[in-house]
């Protein structure tokens, strides 16, 4: 995970790495990350996920993805799921027995072992973008926002991560955000960019009155067509695209690992989502 403020000015060693992994719907994704620039080193590893998505059967496939890449140390893994307590709280594009099972014993004894550490795939998302990614010049409130079949949030503070919010469930003006303003809503109902784009202000005009942010960044595949649609925002805040992509919940989950292994202080904020 990021490192304190301290801590965020100072590049990590050269060769330092991590592993992280990336649990999708469709896929479970890892690499290991150089965390000096937050690239990947060698190939990235990709399993598709298994159906049923159960906690076995994915932590089988987890320990086949880091056997394939070589890694016998500390991992970092994202699950589409609130994480407190080492518990997973809730299950998207799993299956729903993932709700109440303890995530880090499971990964850790699929693993061998090795330590564990296990976040929201938006938060580890944000944590990428933040240090390495569109929000790595930004200080103050950042917010990652992942557009896609509902809303992913991440709220960093000057590169220190408050775990596990979901924005996509608050209600604006009658109606959860991820409800209004998801790009899945946009393509089942054929909106234009500039009808979406309204419903898109509506939520960022939400979320700037309750927190003030001094940049969105806008995740999910839509950001890739942002042209089409950042131009169009009224909101006060400036927002800008993603700039990883489809390695950001990898790198996220390799400096969760990294961080936890070095006991920094973000490892400690999120401690209570681990142990």
């Amino acid at each position: 995970m990021t490192e304190s403020p301290a801590e965020s000015t100072t590049p990590a060693a050269p060769g330092r790495t991590a592993c992280g992994i990336d649990i999708g719907g469709s896929g479970v994704k890892g690499a290991i990350v150089d965390l000096a620039d937050g690239s990947l080193v060698g190939e990235r590893v990709r399993i598709d996920t298994p159906q049923p998505a159960t906690p076995d059967a994915v932590a089988a496939t987890v320990a086949e993805v880091v056997k394939q890449l070589g890694w016998d140390g500390a991992v970092g893994i994202t699950m589409p799921a609130v994480v407190t307590g080492g518990i997973a709280r809730t299950a998207a594009n799993i299956d729903d027995s993932w709700i109440g099972t303890d995530t880090v014993a499971l990964f850790s004894a699929a693993l061998g072992g090795v330590q564990v550490t296990v976040l929201n795939d938006a938060d580890a998302a944000g944590l990428a973008e933040d240090k390495y990614g569109a929000g790595k010049d930004a200080a103050g409130v950042v917010i990652l926002l992942t557009f896609g079949t509902g809303i992913g949030s991440a709220v960093l503070t000057d590169g220190v991560l408050v775990p596990n919010t979901e924005f996509g469930h608050l209600v604006v003006d009658g109606k959860e955000a991820e409800h209004r303003a998801a790009s899945s809503v946009k393509e089942r109902e054929d909106m234009s960019y500039k009808h979406w784009a309204k419903e898109v202000t509506r939520v960022l005009t939400h979320i700037e009155d309750l927190l003030w942010p001094d940049l969105f960044v806008a995740g999910g595949g839509i950001s890739k067509k942002s042209d089409k649609w950042i131009p169009l925002l009224t909101n006060r805040t400036p927002i800008v695209p993603a700039a990883l992509l489809n390695t950001a919940g990898i790198v996220g989950a390799a400096m969760a690992a990294d961080s936890a292994a070095r006991g920094s202080a973000q490892a400690q904020i999120l401690a209570s989502a681990n142990s």
